[in-house]
């Protein structure tokens, strides 16, 4: 799962290895040491940019991405920009998108992006009706599961058992609640739209490939990507690469395609793992692993990453419907 940024191989090199990369987010920005979202946004954003030619422009949600590179007047992109609210970056892009086709300019393709919060929470409204309208937008969400840039408060994406400002775990609470959550990828399959894809910044030639098959495609696209945040997490900034390369090969974060609502690739586990070699990495689940923790807590995530390996075929079943 080598990022190849050595150019060890050639035919499979990521965008980024490449020393004429667009850098459409460039040096200047103050996302902290070893951000995922900062890494995840660059490469998608390079990778979309390649795709179409440079003709993108790309609308920021609130939210850490936005904050960390936008300081007024200035800002760290180098690609058309506008920043929308906390909640609407989907209508803003399909606004824009109009705009763009009632000038004969629909050769310019539109991405909206933000984190969890304003994908999950926040903006969902907005992104359903955009996936009901199957507007011409690309939208990718990174997600570090929380509400990193106000306080690391839980968000619909905040997985099952993890600890956050809002989810302090105690000798009768284990942590954010199993039951509660979204999974927006399923909910974007759900509305039946030409592309869903999830991503990570674990494998980033694949990120690539996915966001630069989703900007060739007309009408609404979504592409997920997992961006583990040293800050929230409770990790260190030189391991986050690797973070989120075992949340991918203990099945807690699947890899796929979907195509008009099916499933139609999947990334293989070629090294499967216990979750527990995951969640150990991390502070935010230090609490499983104290003397009080429930026998079957680290179980819950277990069934759950198993359910992950069964639903998106990552164990070897490649036949697809």
């Amino acid at each position: 799962m080598s990022n190849f940024t050595l150019g060890n191989n050639e035919e499979n090199a990521a965008v980024q290895s490449n020393c004429d990369r667009p850098n459409t987010l460039t040096s200047g920005h103050r996302a902290c040491q070893g951000c995922g979202e900062a890494l995840g946004a660059r490469c998608a954003i390079d990778a979309a940019y390649n795709a179409a030619a440079g003709k993108i422009m790309v609308v920021n949600a609130t939210g850490c991405l936005e904050v960390f590179s936008c300081s007024f007047p200035e800002n760290s992109w180098k690609v058309p920009w506008v920043h929308s609210l906390f909640g609407n970056a989907p209508a803003v892009a399909t606004g824009v998108a109009a705009a763009l086709r009632s000038q004969r300019k629909e050769d310019i393709r539109v991405i909206a992006h933000g984190g969890d919060g304003s994908t999950a929470d926040i903006g969902m409204g907005c992104l359903s009706g955009m996936f009901d309208r199957n507007d011409d937008v690309l939208y990718i969400c990174y997600d570090n599961q929380a509400y990193m840039n106000t306080g690391v408060q839980r968000s619909g994406a905040t997985p099952a058992l993890a600890r956050t400002a809002t989810t302090l775990p105690n000798k009768n609470y284990m942590g954010n609640d199993p039951q509660t959550g979204k999974n927006v990828p399923q909910i974007a399959m759900a509305h039946g739209i030409p592309y869903v894809a999830t991503a990570s910044i674990g494998n980033i030639p694949d990120l690539e490939e996915k966001v630069s098959r989703a900007i060739e495609i007309r009408g609404a696209k979504y592409v997920h990507i997992h961006v583990p945040c040293p800050l929230g997490w409770g990790f260190p900034t030189s391991e986050t690469i690797q973070i989120a390369r075992l949340a991918i090969q203990c099945g807690l974060f699947p890899l796929f395609e979907a195509k008009n609502g099916k499933l139609t690739a999947s990334t293989l586990i070629e090294n499967l793992i216990p979750v527990e070699n995951y969640l150990k990495t991390q502070r935010r689940f230090a609490h499983l692993f104290g003397k009080d923790v429930a026998p079957d807590a680290i179980g819950v995530l277990q069934n759950i990453a198993n359910a992950n390996i069964e639903r998106y075929r990552l164990n070897g079943d490649v036949s697809y419907d």
